[in-house]
């Protein structure tokens, strides 16, 4: 039995000639917390939509509990909990009397549920404000209240800190990280806040233009891309072709006509200077770099950087 609770295979969505995901192929381990890390627009929220049957794939499949999703919802969607944009509350109701409505719909009898999911984003039971009197803030805590209330093992929350000052990313970071370690839920987490996602993922999926650059472990994304040795010379493709046939490393990246990167940092610096000298390449620089998680996103996609 695969140990992932959700797996895409190659889900794909096009809207005419327009292509919002591509062949996306994502893995999501069990007791985990998976963050789909990209830019505004760059297709998480289509891809989530697509997870839980908000809108049609064009190609390509979903596999949640190790069951094909299409088939199977009804049978599946009881077991999620998802925050996917703003859920259609009651202004003239109280956060309370919202969620009790939802509660009902679900099926769930015991007032409990309702009293636990706001202690646990912090909101108060029974209190008399409105939901037109709340703050964006405590409006994005209630929603990620809903989404917990029938106590889920899979949670699916796109953006779920936006809105939020910085003590409530702080609470909302904490009481995620324990529903995952203590509570043993299995999360996926959107963000275009590359921070927070380092603070608070497991493992992470970078999506670009709807395509998944990078799928890996934070601990293996962080110690894979730590170092690389930044060469400044007057000729770098040249420099490039001298460490690829000479050295027999490909691992390098062209920045320009006169900057290259190197990330195998095993090789001996010393010699390669020497290398580059004896062809007549005059060099400006030559030393190690420590990449930051951020240089890497904006190295993968071409771009710059996310918050």
């Amino acid at each position: 039995m695969s140990d992932y609770i959700i797996e895409t295979h190659d889900l794909t969505k096009r809207y005419g000639n327009q292509t919002s995901v591509s062949n996306l192929n994502i893995h999501v381990k069990k007791g985990r917390i998976y963050g789909l890390l990209g830019r505004n627009g760059a297709g998480k929220t289509t891809t989530m939509k697509m997870l839980l049957g908000l809108t049609a794939p064009t190609s390509g499949e979903v596999t949640i509990f190790g069951e094909p999703f299409h088939g199977n919802e009804k049978k599946i969607l009881p077991r999620i909990g998802c925050l996917i944009e703003s859920p259609g509350f009651y202004p003239n109701l109280t956060g309370t009397e919202n969620l009790k409505i939802f509660a009902e719909l679900r099926g769930l009898k015991n007032p409990r549920y309702i009293k636990g999911a706001l202690e646990l984003v912090n909101l108060p039971y029974r209190d008399k404000k409105l939901f037109s009197q709340y703050s964006l803030g405590m409006k994005q805590r209630l929603a990620i209240a809903l989404a917990v209330m029938h106590d889920p093992e899979l949670l699916i929350l796109d953006e779920p800190i936006n809105g939020l000052d910085p003590i409530g990313i702080a609470e909302v970071r904490d009481f995620i990280r324990e529903l995952c370690d203590t509570r043993g839920k299995t999360i996926l987490i959107s963000s275009h806040i590359l921070s927070e996602i380092s603070l608070l993922a497991d493992d992470v999926g970078i999506i670009d233009h709807g395509n998944l650059l990078e799928e890996e472990s934070l601990k293996e994304l962080e110690a894979k891309n730590a170092k690389y040795i930044h060469f400044c010379v007057s000729d770098a493709k040249k420099a490039a072709q001298i460490i690829a046939t000479t050295f027999c490393s490909k691992d390098i990246q062209l920045a320009d006509a006169n900057n290259l990167y190197l990330y195998d940092t095993a090789l001996p610096v010393a010699r390669i200077n020497r290398s580059f000298i004896e062809a007549g390449i005059d060099i400006q620089e030559a030393h190690l770099c420590e990449d930051t998680l951020e240089d890497y996103f904006k190295r993968i996609t071409g771009g710059e950087g996310i918050a």
